[in-house]
Order: structure tokens, then C-alpha cells, then sequence
């Protein structure tokens, strides 16, 4: 039974990184559309003003700052799912040999 329960954790931290992964692919995608409204901003900007002047172009920089720690959360949360199901699995992978290993000896 203990296999059981462990292999539902696993399931758990498999689902939790699955959606780790589409909010994710939800922040790269707001990210490339953020880095695109800038480009455009800076181009209707008249030609001696410093995009970093306009408070438009600041608030779609401040944005995709935010954006991209988001990002670098995001990437964190999933490499330490990834460890911990990579764990569970050694752990169920060693416990059935174990397992194995007294049957045949209690045989």
C-alpha cells in the first residue's frame, strides 16, 4: 500500500508541474507580446524622444520585468517538481526491489 501512496504523491507533484508549465507558456506568451508593444511604442515616438522617458513605454518595461521573475519562478518551481519526482520514482523503484529481493529470499 505504501507503493500506492507514494505513487499518488508522485501523480500530485506531476499535475502541479504540469500546470507550472502552462502558466508558463502563459508568461513567455504575455512576455512576447509585452516585448512587441514596446518595439511599437518606441517607433511612434517622435525621433528625439527617449523611449525611456514615456510613461507608457516605462509601464510595458516594468511589465516585462515582472514578467521575467515570474519567469524565473516559474522555471525554479518546476526543477524542484522535477527533483522530487525524480526522487519518488528512485524511492518506489528501490523499494520494489527490496520488495522482490525478500520474496525471493523468504521463498
Amino acid at each position: 500500500m505504501t507503493f500506492l501512496a507514494i505513487d499518488a504523491q508522485k501523480n500530485l507533484f506531476t499535475l502541479q508541474k504540469s500546470q507550472l508549465q502552462f502558466e508558463q507558456t502563459l508568461v513567455m506568451s504575455r512576455t512576447n507580446y509585452i516585448t512587441k508593444q514596446m518595439g511599437l511604442r518606441a517607433e511612434q515616438l517622435p525621433e528625439d524622444q527617449d523611449p525611456d522617458d514615456d510613461p507608457a513605454y516605462i509601464a510595458l518595461q516594468q511589465e516585462e520585468s515582472y514578467l521575467e521573475t515570474r519567469q524565473d519562478s516559474l522555471d525554479s518551481q518546476i526543477t524542484l517538481l522535477e527533483n522530487e519526482i525524480s526522487s519518488i520514482k528512485n524511492l518506489v523503484t528501490n523499494n520494489i526491489k527490496s520488495s522482490c529481493t525478500l520474496n525471493l529470499i523468504g521463498s
